[in-house]
């Protein structure tokens, strides 16, 4: 025998749905909104790291230029335009430090900010060094390795500079990121056959101890500066795989 339900009830049922849905609804709509409310929308972060970038970029080309000049007053000239990009590393890093303590919602891990921040301040700290033990030292002639490893230098930041701009976009695609961090790390591995080649050719041919002690510092010093990169492109990689 069939049953029939009463209107009243078949449209308690029919309603039933609506409301779930409406509910449903209602609930995305608050998650949504608190979610807003701890998402990061300041991206200060990003142009201060760019700017560190660009500094460091600006820092390396200045010591390329710097190892092909051969007058002292070149190389003072020089120095100082380092020294004014060290500077304004300094000025950066200290800004972003004072940004993390101001920020309580950053886009990604404070620790990771301030380590990038850290290790591209030490990159250009290292440029600097490596200029002005040239400029302190003032060695009678460079062996073409000071030019070969300032080369190497110089396209390690290049690849750190297209890296970084990167970080805002790293949770959509880190394709450029990783990209640039296997390049810092083939590239520091070129500059370490190129340092031994080198100190090992300057024990051959220098005869002058004083100038044999003057190029070896360099040449430790700019070794050093491609080391500093590959630590950049670390910490890069350590970020991409955190968040992408």
């Amino acid at each position: 025998m069939r049953t029939f339900a009463s209107p009243e009830k078949n449209g308690r049922e029919n309603r039933k749905p609506g409301i779930r849905h409406l509910t449903a609804y209602m609930m995305k709509i608050n998650i949504d909104a608190l979610t807003g409310m701890f998402t990061p929308k300041d991206g200060k972060f990003f142009p201060l790291l760019n700017s560190m970038a660009v500094a460091m970029d600006r820092s390396a080309m200045l010591l390329q230029q710097l190892l092909g000049a051969s007058t002292e007053d070149e190389w003072a000239q020089l120095c100082k335009s380092i020294k004014d990009e060290e500077l304004e590393g300094d000025r950066l890093v200290k800004k972003i430090f004072k940004e993390l303590n101001n920020t309580f919602i950053t886009p990604f891990d404070r620790e990771d900010i301030s380590s990038l921040a850290d290790e591209l301040d030490d990159v250009i700290d290292a440029i600097n060094r490596s200029a002005h033990k040239v400029l302190l030292y003032s060695p009678e002639g460079l062996p073409e390795s000071t030019q070969q490893l300032a080369k190497i230098i110089r396209e390690g930041t290049e690849e750190i500079l297209k890296a970084v701009p990167e970080l805002e976009r790293v949770r959509k695609s880190d394709a450029v990121i990783r990209g640039c961090t296997k390049k810092i790390k083939k590239l520091e591995e070129e500059a370490d056959a190129i340092y031994e080649k080198g100190i090992t050719e300057l024990f051959h041919s220098e005869t002058k101890i004083k100038e044999l002690i003057k190029i070896k510092e360099i040449i430790q010093e700019l070794e050093r500066c491609a080391n500093a990169l590959n630590t950049v492109g670390k910490v890069l990689k350590t970020i991409i795989v955190k968040y992408s």
